[in-house]
């Protein structure tokens, strides 16, 4: 994220926005219309306050952490085959936008959540409330929605096993479905059902190396074991 101030605009604008009208405690009535104006500015002040930051109105690094942004960029997986190609007028690919949110995790704190997994909620029909509930499905169709492609608009990470094209080898990035075996809940990735849906990185003769949300309760690479999990379709866009 970029650092921005009074007199900023654009999408980066919009994105602090929103978050600012849920983090707000009361909340502020804010236009989310990409100009940084007083009256963001004002919330801004009121939110550095509240989270013990210097209220200065500039929002860089510790004021986006405060809001639940990831900053730093990870360090590429090794050996990994190339992206998908980018599709015209769509931006960045599915996996440049998923790796850009690594380390978004679940706030701890009782009764608090974070931001921005409220926000990949929102790409679905539950549109759930509570960063708890499990939000893997709800991860990968907000990067999808990102990217210019439709998700299935479900919370459940099953409904991916017929969307798109299906895939009899695995490509980098492809969405794929594991099922945790014998097992109708997953701890390592709080489903309730056992199933679990993220993008595909690499994968050996004993395990699937995935890139998800809600893995270990934030967006993080994960490997699952073959041994513990059923893979049930890889899939993409058609």
């Amino acid at each position: 994220m970029i650092t921005l101030r009074l007199g900023a605009k654009g999408e980066p604008v919009k994105r602090l926005q929103w978050l600012l009208r849920d983090a707000l405690v009361p909340p502020v009535k804010i236009s989310v219309d990409g100009d940084f104006g007083m009256r963001t500015d004002d919330a801004v002040k009121v939110f550095q306050r509240q989270h013990s930051l210097t209220p200065d109105g500039v929002v860089g690094p510790q004021t986006w952490t405060a809001l639940g942004q990831k900053l730093a960029t990870a360090n590429p997986v090794k050996d990994q085959p190339p992206p998908e190609p980018k599709k015209e007028g769509t931006g960045k690919t599915w996996m440049e936008i998923a790796e850009a949110e690594l380390g978004v995790a679940e706030n701890a704190l009782p009764g608090e959540h974070n931001a921005r997994i409220l926000e990949y909620h929102q790409a679905t029909s539950l549109k759930a409330t509570t960063d708890e509930t499990p939000w893997c499905s709800s991860f990968v169709n907000w990067v999808m929605k990102q990217a210019g492609h439709q998700g299935t608009n479900n919370a459940l990470a099953k409904s991916w096993i017929d969307w798109g094209t299906a895939l009899t080898d695995p490509s980098y990035g492809a969405v794929t479905v594991i099922k945790k075996k014998n097992a109708s809940a997953d701890a390592a990735t709080g489903s309730s059902t056992g199933f679990h849906v993220a993008f595909f990185v690499s994968k050996t003769s004993s395990s699937i190396r995935l890139l998800g949300g809600n893995q270990s309760d934030k967006v993080k690479y994960s490997n699952f074991m073959l041994s513990g999990y059923d893979v049930k379709a890889y899939r993409v866009p058609k």
